[in-house]
């Protein structure tokens, strides 16, 4: 009887979870359709913000690439020159002061033009030129001192609105009140164009130039040897600040309060807008220890604080990626813990560092917004030689020539946007080769 009851139970039990498990299966299938569904949205929303942003990252490059590519390339007229007038030559050589090259230059293209008579179309003729004309002819003349008293078709470099024109950023159709260039000129441009005696070179006053109000005259050099100085500065500065700081916090700080404090300041100041750092700049190097406005030096102080924060925090990560063992083996040898940081902890954690300090400077690179609050944004002509020279940087300039209402400056920020993420995209690439070549898998 009691054994009757105990089956009773087990099978009244063995039912009831087997009821169970078929409505718990159940409950599952029907879910599953759900989870599907959810899945597959949240699949559908991921690929559409990645199309979205691969789509805006296309119209973007094609846009700069579509307006800059044309910046480097110039529209140049040929000329017969002529030698033998205008030149004053003192001691065997030309005297640049006295002797009248803009008259040269006219003369060639007025012997060009002979048909054109009158004043105010000859005052149209001579815009066809660059005034910068002058100057490479002055170069001519030093590195061919010869051609003195003769004849030579030179090629010069013409006006902005001619090469916009040539370039096709012109349109001919509008009314002549509204173009930067006359119907006359249109007119011996094309003939000029017809006859061969047009052609596009190599901007190369692009590379070599400083910045200029004429834009076929205008240049990054100045510019770009600024960004390099003030990488430099940075580099020395922040590099081996940014080490050291991280070796202390993570292998002889104390875990105490301090510390903790620090580490949370170190994150935090990672996150500050960049603009703060330039106002500290403007606060500490400027106005309280001298340093020049607008230099490299100050430049580059400014952005080592900047990018303190990306190397200690890469560095210490780098640290914290060694395993254990190695510093406990080296410990059970004999070495003392400073013997460990140097011949174990540092040469192993170094390809880490180096790639975390190569980000903070391509970061550093692409940074205006702190140049500009210590005095970056003046206009400059002249090449830096030293640090502490007036000088320019590479974003600045693309925020000085985006401000300028000539077309032919939008085309020459594109171009300079072109080179600045030339360069960002390089050093990035190296970080990469770096980590790649050096990083050891345990």
């Amino acid at each position: 009887m009691f054994l009757g009851y105990i089956l009773l139970e087990n099978t009244e039990n063995n039912m009831s979870k087997k009821n169970l498990s078929l409505s718990t299966q159940q409950k599952v299938r029907k879910s599953l359709s759900s989870r599907y569904k959810k899945e597959t949205l949240f699949q559908y929303f991921g690929l559409s913000s990645l199309s979205v942003g691969i789509i805006f990252l296309v119209i973007f490059f094609y846009s700069v690439l579509s307006q800059g590519f044309s910046a480097f390339t110039q529209t140049y007229i040929s000329l017969k020159v002529d030698f033998s007038d205008n030149l004053v030559v003192k001691n065997n050589k030309i005297d640049s002061i006295d002797s009248n090259f803009d008259a040269i230059i006219r003369s060639a293209l007025r012997e060009r033009f002979p048909e054109v008579n009158n004043r105010r179309d000859r005052r149209e003729l001579y815009k066809l030129i660059s005034i910068g004309a002058v100057y490479q002819l002055i170069d001519h003349l030093d590195m061919s001192p010869g051609d003195v008293g003769s004849r030579e078709i030179l090629s010069f470099p013409t006006s902005s609105d001619v090469d916009m024109y040539v370039k096709g950023n012109i349109d001919r159709k509008l009314d002549e009140s509204k173009r930067t260039i006359s119907n006359n000129q249109m007119m011996w441009i094309d003939e000029l164009v017809e006859k061969g005696e047009i052609k596009m070179k190599f901007n190369s006053a692009l590379f070599s130039n400083g910045d200029s109000r004429e834009p076929e005259l205008a240049g990054i050099y100045s510019a770009l040897k600024g960004s390099f100085l003030m990488l430099f500065i940075t580099l020395i500065v922040s590099f081996p600040v940014g080490i050291a700081a991280a070796i202390y916090l993570e292998e002889f700080a104390p875990k105490n309060k301090i510390s903790d404090l620090i580490e949370v300041n170190i994150n935090n100041l990672a996150a500050v807008p960049s603009i703060v750092f330039g106002l500290l700049g403007l606060a500490v190097f400027i106005n309280w220890f001298g340093i020049p406005r607008s230099s490299p030096l100050v430049g580059g102080l400014v952005l080592s604080l900047l990018t303190l924060p990306v190397i200690i925090i890469s560095s210490r990560a780098a640290i914290t990626a060694i395993p254990p063992s190695i510093k406990e083996a080296a410990l059970g040898v004999g070495a003392s813990h400073m013997q460990v940081v140097a011949h174990h902890i540092l040469p192993l954690a170094f390809p880490g560092m180096l790639t975390g300090a190569i980000i903070g400077m391509s970061r550093a690179l692409g940074e205006s917004a702190p140049l500009l609050m210590i005095g970056m944004v003046a206009f400059i002509v002249d090449i830096p030689s030293v640090i502490t020279d007036p000088s320019s940087a590479l974003p600045v300039q693309i925020y000085l020539w985006a401000d300028s209402p000539e077309r032919a400056f939008a085309e020459r920020t594109s171009a300079a946007i072109i080179i600045l993420l030339g360069f960002l995209l390089t050093m990035n690439l190296l970080a990469i080769y770096l980590r790649k070549k050096f990083e050891r898998k345990w």
